[in-house]
């Protein structure tokens, strides 16, 4: 069944019924090959940056005075997130931005007419996937990056401390970051504008925080969005950063906060961008 006749389906007199809108937007995820390719990337690129990163750390270790005395193997596997959230916030935008761009937001909001329903059927969809990716991501690169560790002895255990919610906090990180990207798509509603305020958030304004005054680097850099969803990720705690869960629950807060304005803005606004 194509993703047209889901929506015809789902038009009704009582209106719309989440589980039906719900399957209409895992059939439109599921069924673009542009989904797959930027899963197979977020997949690849924790994968292999994790392994290049571990590798040049275990290479370094015997000489690096600084790496023995701040060693946090767990976020050092962990690392290649940071460039894999990079696939997940670009499919976050395109979920929404992508059926602007098509003009097939036309077609589910008059399927659909429960605009708020179509959003919050998507970030459903969309974080759920995100949650699934990033959880195989996570460990997947732990796992690859403990292996090329072991040759120094310096590796970790799922089981020590803060390791086991920093492996599960990347799918998590992801699965949030794909709602704020989701929400950031229906307020810009371009995806070039939405991708570009994703990329923003995630790594020019961490760039522009490394280069401010101390006392910002103490107080307003760690809770900057990208640093504070990535905080989770370290299992050893780090100077001039957020704690895990503060950071995380800061990062949901920027979610939230977006999430909000775009259920606000969605009805008031006409279908299609003129």
């Amino acid at each position: 069944m194509t993703t047209t006749e889901h929506l015809q389906r789902m038009a009704a007199p009582t209106g719309a019924i989440m589980p039906g809108v719900l399957r209409a937007e895992w059939t439109k995820l599921t069924s673009l090959r542009s989904t797959r390719w930027l899963l197979l990337i977020t997949v690849l690129l924790a994968l292999v940056v994790s392994a290049v990163v571990t590798s040049v750390y275990a290479s370094q270790y015997d000489q690096d005075f600084a790496a023995r005395h701040t060693i946090d193997p767990a976020y050092w596997s962990l690392t290649g997130l940071i460039f894999a959230q990079l696939g997940v916030g670009v499919l976050g935008v395109l979920t929404m931005s992508g059926e602007y761009g098509t003009g097939l937001i036309s077609t589910t909001f008059t399927a659909v007419p429960q605009r708020r329903t179509v959003l919050v059927a998507k970030a459903v969809v969309v974080s759920a996937v995100a949650l699934v990716v990033g959880a195989v991501s996570s460990l997947g690169a732990f796992l690859l990056g403990q292996l090329v560790l072991s040759g120094k002895h310096i590796g970790a255990g799922i089981g020590d401390p803060g390791v086991l919610r920093a492996v599960t906090g990347g799918g998590l990180y992801l699965a949030v970051l794909a709602v704020l990207a989701l929400s950031l798509g229906a307020l810009v509603r371009h995806s070039a504008g939405a991708i570009a305020t994703v990329l923003g958030l995630l790594y020019v304004l961490p760039a522009i925080g490394a280069i401010l005054p101390p006392s910002w680097q103490d107080t307003a850099v760690p809770y900057f969005p990208g640093n504070a969803g990535l905080a989770i990720l370290h299992a050893v705690p780090m100077a001039n950063a957020a704690a895990p869960w503060t950071g995380f629950a800061a990062f949901c807060a920027y979610a939230a906060l977006a999430f909000t304005a775009a259920l606000y803005v969605l009805p008031r606004r006409d279908a299609l961008p003129k």
